[in-house]
């Protein structure tokens, strides 16, 4: 609630008060991915915003005017949710002005040679090192994926590759993080979280246990998968 609404100076002991998301974008663009996860009663004080137009700090008792657009993202079946009472029907429908439905990347398989290049290069330039060569073959083993996990499942690849890489990317390597052909080819019923910990598996296989590697070649904190219970 503090990150997206602010908090006000002297709420509990040691905190300072700070803007929130919302305040922050105030005249742009605030993104919020994986709405569908939002716990129903944080839900709520999202509607209210967006509906009032203004947002209220964790602490504080005068409204703030925020003029933002907003775009919000799911993996998750939002209308099923709403019937599961998971998701309120009336934040559902004031989200749904404009509604663009992105296919899974097993149905636009010619961006994933354009997708591996750009995180290739991103990851580069991040950490200061070489771009990595995608050979035709390793390229050829990842059109033939079906990715349940979708981009980020391919983003992860890339990087972890990237990383274990000495130049090229070696179609062994490839394979071995994605623990074998047989096993990452076809539909899975996998959910996200299901993807996220085989991937995450990996990685601790890969790096010999070292959560701190793991982490690093993971995009994330040590903490992170602490939380996460590795």
């Amino acid at each position: 609630e503090s990150e997206l609404f602010g908090i006000e100076g002297g709420v509990a002991t040691g905190v300072e008060a700070r803007r929130g998301k919302f305040e922050l974008a105030d005249g742009g663009t605030l993104f919020l991915d994986e709405i569908g996860d939002m716990d129903v009663a944080l839900q709520i004080k999202l509607l209210r915003s967006l509906q009032e137009r203004e947002v209220v700090r964790v602490g504080g008792q005068h409204p703030i005017p925020v003029n933002a657009r907003l775009i919000a993202a799911t993996h998750r079946d939002l209308e099923e949710l709403v019937a599961q009472q998971r998701f309120r029907e009336d934040l559902y429908y004031r989200l749904k002005g404009v509604e663009i439905q992105i296919p899974p990347l097993r149905e636009r398989r010619e961006d994933i040679p354009h997708l591996v290049r750009y995180f290739a290069d991103e990851f580069s330039t991040r950490e200061g090192i070489p771009a990595p060569r995608f050979p035709a073959d390793v390229l050829a083993e990842l059109l033939g994926q079906d990715f349940p996990g979708n981009v980020r499942e391919l983003q992860n690849l890339v990087e972890a590759a990237k990383s274990l890489a000495d130049g090229t990317v070696e179609l062994d390597l490839l394979r071995s993080l994605m623990g074998g052909t047989e096993e990452s080819r076809g539909p899975e019923p996998l959910d996200l979280e299901a993807v996220e910990n085989r991937h995450i598996a990996r990685i601790l296989k890969l790096t010999g246990g070292n959560k701190s590697k793991a982490a690093k070649l993971l995009g994330v904190d040590r903490r992170t998968l602490q939380r996460k219970g590795y």
